[in-house]
């Protein structure tokens, strides 16, 4: 059952978690200052005074009067092959260090998914910390890109004006980042309130290209510096993109520039020459939650059915049977689509039914991630199918592209 997440939760040692109020916004983004960076307090501010987030998207534990620590929750949308998912994503986590090793994060982790559950999320997303998440069920699942040293430059467009976004320019970043993704097979858009807050923040830029009052390409960066990034790219043609690029380094032409690549895109394309292809050195993915498999499956069940009349397989009659050991799910499949998800107990010998086998640890990447089961099935012995044709039709490799109120880099 669904507890009230606005109700406070007395821990241990006297301590209380509860919803945020705004006679608490100060200690937090002190907090978040002290634990992070400090425009993490201007980052926070920006969503609990939003009015698609407000105060209760925070929690905090108290220690008394004192905030001691905090955790936020964003509304996302996760989006494959048509199928909208309502999502997750916790942010702006911090304890005091007099209080760490108390459980305190855990305790907010606890609520941040409940809370996740109650606004009908079906899968969390994250950045975070090596292993730290994985406490918490999360799995690594979705490759982050690589951002590749420049190393070239096209000629700089005189035509063209790069200049900071303005709100007036939402709409035209916004279509221009849906064409960027309209390539990849899994996405993550930002959130109308995203855009906002982006605008407003201090730790990365948004500009825009203009030619003749049109936006004309889009690109996030970090403040010019010793370094500079560049990245969630878009552009309308390779022209515009290969002015992007110039017009950026422009801004700071002593720094060091690096630039993600979105393989497919209008601006992965047109950087080819200029950026420097080292291969990728060591594994940079986002982690995925599942709260309920089962859930999931079903929201994703007019996809499975693309994908198996796409190829032209009938299964007329015949359950899909996918077990993560534990617990095992039947998809029954129906003359004109499939049928709901039916969740049983333990399997665990999946191909004795005809079925796959994925650990529960692998199934986010099974979903969502760039190997598919053919390729998880080369590198973890505990994801496996009796019916290869069948499920490599039901569970591609995939390219994604997510877009996030944190760079990852």
């Amino acid at each position: 059952m669904i507890q009230n997440h606005s109700a406070a939760v007395s821990l241990t040692g006297g301590l209380t978690l509860r919803e945020a109020v705004p006679a608490d916004f100060d200690q937090i983004g002190a907090l978040l200052s002290e634990r992070g960076e400090p425009d993490d307090a201007i980052d926070h501010r920006l969503v609990v005074t939003d009015p698609d987030a407000g105060p209760s998207a925070c929690a905090v534990v108290v220690d008394g009067d004192r905030v001691v620590s905090t955790a936020t929750l964003l509304d996302e949308e996760v989006r494959i092959g048509g199928v909208r998912l309502p999502a997750g994503q916790v942010e702006l986590v911090a304890t005091d260090s007099a209080y760490e090793g108390r459980g305190l994060v855990r305790a907010l982790m606890h609520w941040a998914h409940e809370r996740s559950a109650a606004r009908g999320h079906v899968v969390q997303a994250m950045i975070g910390i090596p292993y730290f998440y994985r406490l918490f069920g999360y799995e690594y699942a979705i490759d982050i890109p690589q951002a590749l040293n420049v190393n070239s430059l096209p000629p700089a467009d005189a035509a063209a004006t790069l200049r900071a976004a303005r709100p007036s320019d939402i709409p035209a970043m916004a279509a221009l980042q849906a064409t960027a993704q309209s390539g990849f097979d899994v996405t993550m858009p930002h959130s109308a309130a995203c855009w906002r807050w982006l605008l407003e923040h201090e730790s990365s830029n948004l500009l825009v290209l203009e030619d003749d009052d049109t936006v004309i390409a889009t690109a996030r960066t970090t403040p010019p510096g010793e370094d500079v990034l560049l990245a969630e790219a878009a552009a309308r043609d390779e022209a515009a993109a290969q002015a992007l690029l110039s017009g950026v380094a422009a801004l700071a032409p002593a720094a060091e520039m690096q630039a993600v690549h979105r393989a497919g895109t209008v601006t992965g394309n047109a950087w080819q020459e200029f950026l420097d292809h080292e291969p990728r050195r060591g594994a940079d993915q986002y982690y995925l939650r599942i709260p309920d498999a089962a859930a999931l499956l079903d929201r994703l069940r007019p996809l499975f059915w693309q994908r198996l009349t796409a190829a032209g397989i009938d299964r007329t009659g015949r359950d899909i049977v996918i077990s993560t050991f534990g617990a095992h799910h039947r998809i029954p499949v129906l003359p004109d689509g499939l049928g709901e998800v039916v969740t049983g107990g333990a399997i665990q010998s999946p191909g004795s039914v005809g079925g796959a086998g994925v650990a529960p640890d692998h199934l986010a990447a099974l979903l969502f991630g760039p190997y598919g089961i053919e390729g998880l099935t080369r590198i973890r012995p505990d994801v496996y199918a009796a019916d290869e044709e069948l499920f490599q039709v039901l569970f591609p490799a995939l390219t994604a592209d997510v877009l996030s109120y944190y760079l990852p880099y």
